[in-house]
């Protein structure tokens, strides 16, 4: 028998008052039905949950006036944005339209994500193990619970986290129609429009069957960085200071047709003379002019570090900091009760989305032209070249045979480098040597790419009874496909060089406007691509069947138990097209190689729950899966939950979890591109923003991640009103499988690990010349943290107060690399060289506090919402003098006023950022094309007012 402790009415209460995000899953059970709560097979009635599950319900999703799944989750405590991939991250990035979650920092490929507590097809444009989770229609969801604990021992593979499970709408009668509209109150983009629609018909409980169906379509309008005064520009003394690869600097002297520079005259990617900038080399001479803006540049002024005057590419204005986004979904749940005992149902989900990002237009120099294949092939010279028979090189020559004056302040050793920059140029220009020029090339437009992502499932299945034990068998088709094209701005770098590199060519490189023959010869080459990129094909099929009941006495009750097995098929596969295959196409990185490949998995589950005592109960769930071509894995979970009071739960858990290698990272084959940008200051010339030829590609002998988890919990009630969790965590991850950083690589390759000696290759002068960054097991980490649950409720008279606070403390992440070096994660992105931390280029901090903080005040028909959404201070890059930045303490508040007094109308008001509150200056550590904020904490549409209005027939 169902009994009401205080613990257990207190959260009832607390939930039943719509807190912003409730912590235990008690919607279901007040009508005492046997539910299956995530984190278990057995359905139970308990309210108090043996492992920490967080709820999100649907009243409280239409007051947060969040406008996609993505929002939804990043307002969660427990989800951490870093190991997670944001809609603003695909700028610059190959994402194709993915947003994921990651919980507690682990990373997106460690959070599994449900539907109906069943698997998705992961998504297909990235190959991980992530799902797309704005594939999930956010009018559908009914609700979303959070498991914040590892899972493998229930769910398997990817469970080791948590959980997150979407809880689509069913069992609904009539139709309701709702539409959003929401804007920001600053101008440019980030409009957003949504209307959606759910109809169902037929009631379980009178008529034995009912039919759900919801359909919904969003869009929103880009919104783009020169709208934004704190991203317009990436030059923002003293704490960035944009680098990009600019116009018409000369990089030296070069021999045709032989594919090498000129012997003693070039600087590529570092000074080699000891002298200049590492993109400069020999300078620019519009910069000299101090006419750089004449060329969309501006210039970098010359000092007794960086030499020769040049031109740099302040390209954050140019860039998206919200792509345009349109969303179509639609879901149907239905059920028919054939008998008492038998039951069929089954769930369908199809959504498509479009995302169009716009970011700069894509850079040149000989470096990054030397991984594409296609010059050798057609014997073109790897470089964009000024001929002394163009008539634009007089201009250079007269510029090498006049250098500016080296600044003041320079030390013996500059001025004897400078000197020695002086002769050379002086040769090169007396010899008529060909020059490599750097280009940032506008011809063709900001570079845009157009991802369409679908996402379909089906799933048909029976429960029921048998032999007085409940049963239910179910088969699932899931598929992921993605379709990436790019309109505008790209174009084939080898075309581009042949017309540039003609004997005939008259190309101005200090010239926004080019002569009607260059741009004739340029049409004729057809060198704009405009086309495909990549289409992906990620599916899951399978079959899972499990039976549940009571099993034997014990002193407290019947012990309840579960066993099943599931067999799945995944296939993934990847076409390129001929254009991205080959590498050639500015910006899109190195050849990318087509995939093809498909597994079979086979798994046998069992749980059992056991009353041992009227105030303690146990469960133990155990899992084994076999991978074909990985191995087999066993994992376990086991968990207590003991009532000493009726004011008091304590809760503990103990398992083991683990992540197999997903056919991408098993089977992409091994290509040739360009590194992300790094800093090498204990190489030779102790240079920064370095980009070197990088080896890409997956590995078949990755080992699966293996991890233990822990939890243990206190829940107190000490009223009928109040209610306060706890539950501290700890994680300990092994056989970490990720990318490793050109940063990481480096690092660890100067300070010896050995580890890293055979990832690193170096030139003749000790430079890094290529990296190994194939995927690989990079090591693990230990990750500790408490979650925290206040909930209040109170009633004044016919109105109602709630309060509730839900916040994460991360107490430790350290990542560790093979041979065992530490890098502390928590509240930093960098380490105390100023160098990014393990896994920073994955993107987001591990931030020490997290909280959202909410109150409701309902009297009558009305309703008033204020959240807190707050995160402590963390530590960023260094800034231009190589001094520690400190990002502050962040609150944006949120605010919201519902109106129910018309019968079946809901009409809604609200504001998120409600005091218009701007980023703080940050100082990025890893890649990010946005400049000036955090695009992982930050909102950058500021105030956003939105109107929600919805009726029921």
């Amino acid at each position: 028998m169902f009994k009401k402790t205080k613990v257990c009415t207190g959260l009832m209460l607390a939930f039943g008052g719509s807190l912003g995000l409730s912590a235990l899953p008690v919607l279901a059970q007040q009508q005492l039905d046997k539910v299956e709560i995530t984190g278990s097979s057995i359905k139970r009635i308990d309210a108090e949950g043996v492992v920490p599950v967080q709820v999100v319900t649907r009243e409280e999703i239409s007051r947060s006036g969040v406008t996609s799944t993505e929002q939804l989750l990043a307002g969660i405590s427990a989800a951490s944005s870093s190991g997670g991939t944001a809609n603003a991250t695909g700028a610059g990035s190959s994402t194709y339209g993915a947003s994921t979650i990651s919980l507690h920092g682990l990373g997106e490929e460690r959070t599994l994500v449900l539907v109906n507590g069943r698997r998705l097809a992961s998504f297909s444009g990235t190959g991980t193990a992530a799902v797309n989770v704005n594939s999930i229609p956010l009018a559908a969801i009914d609700r979303v619970e959070v498991l914040k604990d590892g899972a493998s021992g229930v769910y398997g593979s990817d469970a080791i986290a948590g959980v997150v499970n979407f809880i689509l709408s069913k069992d609904f009668q009539g139709f309701d129609l709702s539409g959003t509209t929401g804007k920001p109150t600053r101008a440019g983009g980030g409009k957003n429009n949504g209307i959606a629609g759910v109809f169902g018909f037929g009631d379980m409980s009178k008529d034995r069957y009912n039919l759900t169906v919801s359909a919904s379509q969003e869009k929103e309008t880009p919104l783009f960085a020169k709208d934004r005064s704190y991203s317009k520009t990436g030059n923002q003394d003293p704490y960035i200071s944009a680098a990009a690869t600019g116009q018409g600097n000369i990089q030296g002297g070069y021999t045709p047709g032989t594919g090498s520079a000129a012997a003693g005259t070039w600087v590529e990617g570092r000074p080699a003379t000891g002298f200049g900038n590492p993109t400069a080399s020999y300078g620019n001479p519009l910069a000299a002019a101090n006419d750089c803006a004449s060329i969309n540049m501006f210039l970098n002024v010359p000092n007794s570090s960086k030499g020769l005057p040049y031109c740099t590419f302040d390209s954050p204005g140019y860039v998206g900091l919200i792509p345009k986004r349109e969303l179509t979904n639609l879901s149907a749940n239905g059920a028919f009760k054939f008998s008492d005992s038998v039951e069929l149902f089954g769930d369908a989900l199809y959504s498509k989305s479009v995302v169009t990002q716009k970011f700069q237009p894509s850079p040149i120099r000989r470096s990054f032209l030397q991984t594409d294949l296609q010059f050798a092939a057609q014997g073109v010279d790897p470089v964009l070249l000024l001929l002394p028979s163009n008539p634009n090189y007089a201009v250079a020559k007269n510029y090498l045979l006049n250098l500016p004056a080296l600044p003041a302040g320079a030390t013996a050793a500059q001025r004897t480098a400078y000197n020695t920059a002086v002769a050379q140029a002086a040769a090169i220009a007396n010899a008529n040597q060909p020059l490599g020029i750097t280009a940032r090339v506008f011809d063709f437009g900001l570079r845009t790419s157009e991802d369409t992502a679908k996402q379909t499932r089906l799933v048909a299945g029976t429960r029921g009874t048998v032999f007085g034990q409940d049963y239910e068998v179910a088969f699932s088709q899931n598929k992921s496909t993605t379709s990436g094209t790019v309109p505008d701005g790209y174009f084939s770098q080898v075309a581009y060089a042949k017309v540039i590199n003609s004997p005939t060519s008259d190309w101005n490189p200090w010239s926004l406007t080019q002569s009607a023959a260059f741009n004739a010869a340029l049409a004729a080459a057809g060198a704009k691509y405009t086309g495909g990129t990549l289409e992906a094909v990620s599916q899951s099929n399978g079959i899972d069947a499990k039976v549940s009941g009571d099993l034997f006495d014990m002193p407290a009750g019947k012990s309840q138990y579960a066993v099943g097995g599931q067999y799945r098929i995944e296939k993934y596969e990847t076409t390129p097209s001929a254009a991205l295959g080959t590498g050639d196409i500015a910006g899109l990185g190195g050849a990318t190689a087509p995939v093809d490949r498909s597994r079979k998995i086979a798994s046998l589950f069992g749980e059992l729950n056991l009353p041992i005592l009227k105030t303690l109960e146990g469960n133990l769930a155990l899992r084994g899966d076999k991978y074909q071509g990985v191995g087999q894995s066993a994992n376990y979970k086991g968990s207590l939950r003991w009532t000493p009071a009726k004011e008091m739960l304590v809760r503990g858990s103990l398992g083991s979890s683990f992540r197999a290698p997903t056919l991408a990272d098993l089977w992409t084959p091994q290509t040739l591109g360009t590194s992300e940008q790094f800093n090498d200051p204990t190489g030779p010339s102790a240079a920064t923003d370095l980009q070197v030829n990088s080896i890409n590609g997956g590995k078949s002998d990755i080992k699966p991640e293996k991890a233990t988890q822990s939890t243990i919990g206190i829940v107190l009630a000490p009223t009928a009103n109040f209610t306060a969790g706890f539950d501290w965590f700890n994680v300990n991850v092994k056989n970490y499988i990720q990318t490793p950083s050109a940063q990481l690589l480096v690092s660890r390759f100067r300070a010896g690990d050995p580890a890293y000696q055979g990832l690193v290759t170096l030139d003749s002068s000790g430079e890094v010349d290529t990296i190994d960054q194939r995927l690989s097991n990079t090591g693990g980490s230990k990750v500790s943290g408490i979650d925290v649950d206040l909930r209040w409720r109170e009633s004044f008279g016919s109105s109602k107060l709630n309060v509730g606070l839900l916040g994460t403390y991360m107490i430790k992440f350290d990542e560790t690399t093979p041979s065992g070096a530490i890098s502390h994660k928590v509240g930093t992105i960098v380490d105390s060289t100023g160098a990014p931390v393990a896994g920073a280029d994955s993107g987001g901090v591990v931030l020490r506090w997290k909280h959202v903080l909410t109150g409701t005040w309902t009297t009558g028909p009305w309703g008033f919402t204020l959240t807190q959404n707050y995160s402590r201070g963390y530590e960023a890059g260094h800034d231009l003098n190589d001094e520690r930045v400190f990002m502050p303490e962040q609150a944006i508040y949120d605010a919201n006023v519902a109106f129910s007094g018309v019968k079946n109308l809901r009409l809604a008001l609200g504001v998120r950022n409600l005091f218009n509150k701007d980023p703080a200056i940050f100082t990025p550590a890893s890649n990010q094309f946005q400049a000036g904020y955090d695009i992982t904490q930050y909102d950058p549409r500021g105030r956003f007012v939105y109107l929600t209005a919805g009726y029921k027939f």
